[in-house]
């Protein structure tokens, strides 16, 4: 008993300090290293992951802008109203990466399912689905938030995405970018093809389902995601089974070490840049299979993550390193060393983490 007391409040001890780091980085959640030498470290993942959400959640990523459910089908994002946006965000970086996601997209004119890699410099990379046509995906990137011409995106085939599991994977390294669908290279960006706008910062995951043809939303926005959205005809769910992410750098935390955005200047504290290359827990990137013609996407794609345009906010995470006595488990859930990963985490850190959602919803 005197034990469990003690990790009690070992556990409470740590969820305060976590919360009132998570408030001050809250306050930094707009902090962009380009423009401040003040912005605070992000937390590295440095290792690889395999989450599986058919065994519930965990505590790697938060939810924000509404409900996300549980089940035989994983993770749930269902959108059936104005303002609704469900979405899970990690609380850590990669700095350069894979990450593949084995989901079911939401159908639905208007509806849009998303996975978005982001960085506080607003370096992005995506891949969209339509709910008003289920073949294909939308590939695009962004460098540092610039915008102008919209001519980086990118139609590419996903046949039958709302109808079955299928796995999609971003494999993003300091020369290239490869989006897969099913094992199929859909499409490769070199960084020199990139005109200078190649994402090259550290990078949260997220993803999740909103509607991109609300009426609250822009007449551009509208129009891309093939809206408006009808929502007596919902609600309308995205699924994802399992995600597996592996961090091609090591280290405790990613900080810049200037003002220049480019991958150079990333500092990792307790590891290296691009230490794990190669040696991240997947398969090599292959083409299995030839990738029919693509076509450039309309002016009006919007950038910025999921949720565009609406109320929704993203979760504030920690901004630092896991607490001391906490470690990121090869199942996603951080938990206190020693601990097995049969135990469920302590209930002190899950409200935490909770908590941290409210007041970035609060603070936005």
């Amino acid at each position: 008993m005197t034990t469990i007391c003690r990790r009690c409040r070992a556990a409470v001890a740590a969820g305060v300090a976590i919360l009132s780091s998570a408030v001050s980085a809250q306050t930094w959640s707009a902090c962009n290293p380009l423009y401040s030498s003040g912005c605070p470290a992000n937390t590295a993942l440095g290792m690889a992951i395999d989450v599986e959400f058919t065994q519930g959640e965990v505590n790697s990523f938060v939810a924000s802008g509404g409900t996300v459910g549980y089940g035989s089908d994983g993770a749930t994002f269902t959108v059936a109203g104005p303002g609704q946006a469900p979405q899970l965000t990690s609380v850590f970086y990669i700095m350069f990466g894979r990450v593949e996601v084995t989901m079911k997209c939401a159908p639905g004119a208007g509806i849009v399912s998303s996975l978005v890699l982001q960085s506080d410099t607003l370096d992005e990379i995506d891949m969209e689905w339509l709910g008003a046509d289920d073949t294909e995906v939308q590939t695009n990137y962004f460098g540092k938030g610039q915008t102008a011409g919209y001519n980086r995106g990118q139609f590419n085939p996903a046949p039958n995405n709302q109808g079955e599991f299928i796995t999609y994977t971003i494999d993003w390294t300091a020369d290239r970018i490869i989006w897969s669908v099913g094992g199929t290279v859909v499409r490769t960006l070199n960084v020199n093809d990139a005109a200078g706008q190649y994402p090259q910062t550290p990078m949260q995951v997220k993803f999740g389902a909103w509607s991109g043809g609300d009426g609250s939303n822009a007449p551009g926005t509208i129009e891309w995601a093939r809206g408006p959205t009808d929502y007596s005809q919902g609600p309308f769910t995205m699924a994802v089974k399992s995600v597996v992410v592996s961090d091609y750098s090591t280290g405790k935390a990613y900080t810049y070490g200037d003002q220049t955005g480019t991958w150079h200047s990333i500092k990792s504290d307790g590891g290296e840049i691009n230490g794990n290359l190669g040696n991240a827990g997947s398969a090599p990137v292959t083409v299995t299979a030839s990738a029919p013609e693509v076509t450039q996407l309309s002016p009006s794609i919007p950038a910025g993550g999921i949720g565009k345009g609406d109320s929704t906010s993203t979760p504030s995470t920690t901004n630092a390193p896991l607490p001391d006595g906490w470690v990121m488990t090869s199942s996603g859930k951080i938990v206190p060393v020693g601990s097995s990963s049969i135990v469920k985490p302590p209930t002190a850190f899950l409200l935490v983490l909770g908590l941290v959602t409210a007041v970035a919803g609060r603070w936005s």
